[in-house]
């Protein structure tokens, strides 16, 4: 073996141990939408009967009127990471970017993932999808030096055919890598698209994943029940996806929602025994 050869190799090890790691412990987070009015009761409350779930860590989508330091003090208090934020558009724009930062910053989160666009501002047509991308890109410019990402969260409009492709395809082929890919399974689905391939189409960009299951015909389906191939999103996800959290969503009120997702958790650990 020359000395070249040897290097490729030494250099080559610790990224394939990583991996090997990343692929056996993505650790699983919960949308807290999914428990929203449980937490517009008792935020405190919610989130230990979270943590006693096993859940590691949460994603916002609202914050209930607390501060950033109220809100970093309930995490710490159950062990809880914030692995994400949905926050409007307006948030990440202008001004109101710094501020955003800060409070991101404060309760420990990383990924702000714009969770909805006007369609018809910012999504049709096709020039004005790529101009939403491109604006994102800045975005993520602004946000890196922070150690900060910013996404986007499809829901089913964005794989509707457009010009020959997708929006969801148009924007993120027109966006820089540092815009995270948020797919929501569930979503996709619904939309007629496919998120292995959408997971597959831009490797490293898939940060976290909403773990939504889905079934023709019903409005929200418990992990585990639905009709999603949860083996080969597994799989994207553990090799090409970059995927750093897993996140469970379930939205249906039709069912007590801190059941709800306990089932979820209970169904994703038995798939993942």
């Amino acid at each position: 073996m020359t000395r070249r050869e040897f290097g490729k190799l030494a250099a080559a090890l610790p990224l394939a141990h990583g991996a090997g790691l990343a692929a056996k412990g993505i650790p699983v987070a919960l949308q807290l939408y999914s428990v929203r009015k449980d937490c517009e009761r008792d935020l405190p409350g919610t989130l230990s009967a979270v943590a006693k779930m096993g859940y590691e860590a949460v994603e916002f989508a609202g914050y209930y009127k607390r501060s950033a330091k109220e809100l970093r003090k309930l995490l710490d208090d159950n062990g809880l990471k914030c692995c994400g934020t949905h926050t409007a558009l307006e948030t990440v724009l202008g001004v109101e970017l710094p501020k955003t930062i800060e409070f991101n910053q404060t309760i420990g989160n990383r990924n702000l993932i714009v969770p909805w666009l006007d369609h018809d501002k910012y999504l049709k047509p096709k020039s004005n999808l790529i101009q939403t991308a491109k604006m994102f890109s800045e975005i993520a410019a602004k946000l890196k030096p922070q150690g900060m990402r910013v996404g986007y969260h499809n829901h089913n409009v964005e794989f509707q055919p457009m010009d020959g492709s997708t929006p969801f395809n148009i924007f993120f082929e027109n966006s820089s890598k540092d815009v995270c890919v948020q797919v929501d399974v569930g979503n996709a689905l619904m939309g007629g698209g496919d998120p292995v391939s959408v997971i597959r189409r831009f490797p490293g960009r898939s940060i976290s994943i909403h773990m939504k299951d889905w079934k023709p015909g019903e409005d929200a389906t418990l992990f585990g029940q639905g009709n999603v191939n949860w083996k080969d999103v597994f799989q994207a996800c553990e090799t090409v996806g970059g995927t750093e959290w897993y996140i469970i969503e379930y939205e249906s009120e039709t069912e007590p929602p801190i059941p709800s997702v306990k089932k979820c958790l209970d169904a994703f650990r038995a798939m993942r025994s």
